[in-house]
C-alpha cells in the first residue's frame, strides 16, 4: 500500500522518518513528563573529544588561529572611562574548508553517515551549515542535498541566502529553494523519506559535539596566549547550537569562571515566518527571531530532542542593532584587515560594546568568524534594504526600527549592547515545556531537569511551576 504522502501523512511520521534518518532512538532518553536524560544521550554520540578532534582533522576543520584585534581594543580604550577596555581576540573559523565553526557541525555527521553506509546527507538551512555540509560530503564522496528557505511569494530572494545557494552549489550539493512558510520542514522529511539519505541535523548530538572543539580550542589558545582562561567569550545565538557546543568545549577544558554570553542582532517585531517580514531583515541568522524562540523552546527543531540547549550554558545574552553590525563589519575591515560575513560579527560588535564597560586586564574572546562573499557583503545588503523599502541613514541605533529602517552609528560610543532578561527566557522556557507536553503535575525527575535546563536553582523551578498551577508528585 502506498504511503499517505500529504501534509499530515507526512507529518504524522515524523519520528519514524527521523530515526531511520538520525540513527537514533530518542524515546529511549525519555522520562518523566517533560525531562529526557540529556547528558546520556549526549554521551552516546560514541565519539571523545580527542576522537572528534581526529575526525575533523582528516578534513582540514579546526585548529584556527586566534587573534588579538589590537586596533579595535585601542578604538574601544579610546571612548571608554579610564581603566576599562577589555582586550579583544577573535577565533577565525574562516579558516575552516567552507569558511565558518559550521564545518565542525558537519564534519562530524558526514564522517557517521559514511561510516554507517547512508549513500548521502541532507540538511534544511538558509545558512553556512549547507555550504559545511556540501563540502564535507564531497570530500567523502557522499551525496547531498540542502533544502533553503530563501524567497518571499514574489519569488524575490535575499542576497545573503542566495550566495549561500551558489556556495553549496559550488560545492556539489543539490539544492532545492522554497518560499517561506511551513512547507520546509514537511518537503524536508519527505525528500529523507524517498531517499533514505542520512539527516544531518544541526540539532543532532553529532552536530554539538562537533563544536565541542572550538570551545576547547578558545580555552586551550587563550592559556597558550595570554596565560589564562578568558573572562567572557561571546557567541552569536541563532538556533543555540553554537553556544551549547562551544559551552560544553570551555567546561571540558575546565574553563569553568569563563563567562557564556550570547548576541543577537534586535529584529524584534519582524516575524520570521511572515511573508512580508522575511525580506525586511538583513540577517538571516543569527537574530532574535531565533535566538530567543529556540532558547525558550529548542525542541521546535527537525530532531525530536535537539541537543542545542542555549539556556543550560549562557550567562548573559545581549541583542545589537543591524546597523552597528554593518558598522563593525567594515571598522574590522578598515582597522584589522579583515573582511568577513556578518554572523561572527554580530558577536563582535556585542564584544566592542563589552569591552568598553569592562576592565582593561579582562580578555574577551569572540569566538568565530565567516567567510564573506558578494551577497553577504554590507553593500549588497544595504542595497536590497533600499530596494525593499527599508531606509538607511547614520544616526543614533537606538532609533532603529527593525523592518522600517536601519541606522549605522555616527560615532562608535553609540554601539551598545542591550542586555536580555535570561530569567524571563527561562520561565517562558519552562511555561513552553507545561504547553507542549500538556502537563497539569510534575515528578522530582522532571524538576532537576529544568533546573539544569535552565541553568538556575530549585526556588526559581518550584516558584515558576507554582505560578502556572503545576502539581508536584
Amino acid at each position: 500500500m502506498s504511503k499517505d504522502m500529504s501534509y499530515l501523512g507526512v507529518m504524522g511520521r515524523k519520528n519514524e522518518i527521523m530515526k531511520s534518518a538520525v540513527g537514533l532512538d530518542y524515546s529511549i532518553y525519555e522520562s518523566g513528563s517533560i525531562s529526557f536524560d540529556y547528558e546520556r544521550m549526549m554521551k552516546d554520540v560514541g565519539y571523545s573529544l580527542q576522537e572528534i578532534q581526529d575526525i575533523q582533522k582528516q578534513t582540514g576543520v579546526g585548529n584556527t588561529p586566534l587573534l588579538e584585534l589590537k586596533n579595535l581594543t585601542a578604538l574601544a580604550r579610546k571612548i571608554a572611562p579610564n581603566g576599562k577596555g577589555a582586550r579583544i581576540f577573535i577565533k577565525d573559523e574562516s579558516c575552516n574548508p567552507s569558511g565558518s565553526f559550521k564545518d565542525r557541525r558537519a564534519s562530524i555527521s558526514v564522517h557517521n553517515a559514511k561510516k554507517y553506509g547512508y549513500k548521502g546527507v541532507m540538511a534544511a538551512t538558509s545558512g553556512n551549515y549547507g555550504s559545511a555540509v556540501a563540502s564535507q560530503a564531497a570530500m567523502l564522496n557522499l551525496k547531498c542535498i540542502i533544502v533553503q528557505e530563501c524567497y518571499d511569494s514574489k519569488k524575490i530572494g535575499q542576497p545573503e541566502i542566495l550566495e549561500k545557494q551558489r556556495k553549496c552549489e559550488s560545492l556539489g550539493a543539490e539544492v532545492v529553494q522554497l518560499t517561506v512558510g511551513p512547507e520546509l520542514f514537511y518537503t524536508y522529511l519527505k525528500i529523507l523519506e524517498e531517499t533514505g539519505y542520512f539527516n544531518s541535523s544541526l540539532y543532532s548530538t553529532l552536530g554539538i559535539a562537533g563544536v565541542e572543539t572550538l570551545g576547547y580550542e578558545v580555552a586551550i589558545q587563550s592559556r597558550e596566549l595570554i596565560g589564562k582562561d578568558p573572562d567572557a567569550v561571546i557567541i552569536t545565538h541563532a538556533g543555540g547550537g553554537n553556544v551549547s557546543g562551544t559551552a560544553r568545549g570551555l567546561l571540558k577544558a575546565g574553563a569553568l569562571n569563563t563567562k557564556v554570553i550570547g548576541a543577537s542582532v534586535d529584529l524584534s517585531g519582524l516575524h520570521m515566518a511572515s511573508d512580508h517580514d522575511f525580506n525586511r531583515k538583513s540577517f538571516t541568522t543569527g537574530h532574535t527571531g531565533f535566538g530567543v524562540p529556540f532558547a525558550t523552546w529548542p525542541d521546535r527543531s527537525d530532531v525530536p530532542r535537539s541537543a542545542a540547549r542555549p539556556l543550560r550554558y549562557l550567562d548573559q545574552y545581549y541583542t545589537i542593532t543591524q546597523g552597528e553590525v554593518f558598522y563593525m563589519t567594515e571598522a574590522l575591515a578598515q582597522l584589522e584587515g579583515m573582511e568577513r560575513g556578518p554572523a561572527g560579527n554580530t558577536s563582535l560588535t556585542a564584544a566592542f560594546a563589552l569591552s568598553m564597560e569592562m576592565d582593561r586586564d579582562q580578555v574577551i574572546i569572540v569566538q568565530e568568524t565567516e567567510y564573506t562573499g558578494a551577497g553577504k557583503h554590507p553593500l549588497s545588503q544595504l542595497s536590497f534594504a533600499k530596494q525593499m523599502g527599508v531606509e538607511v541613514k547614520f544616526g543614533n541605533p537606538d532609533a532603529e526600527i527593525p523592518g522600517e529602517n536601519i541606522i549605522l552609528p555616527e560615532h562608535p560610543s553609540m554601539i551598545r549592547a542591550k542586555k536580555i532578561n535570561i530569567e524571563k527566557l527561562r520561565k517562558s522556557y519552562i511555561k513552553n515545556c507545561i504547553a507542549n507536553y500538556k502537563v497539569d503535575f510534575v515528578i522530582k525527575e522532571d524538576i532537576e531537569f529544568l533546573i539544569e535546563d535552565t541553568k538556575s536553582n530549585r526556588d526559581f523551578v518550584l516558584n515558576t511551576l507554582k505560578e502556572q498551577n503545576i502539581t508536584i508528585r
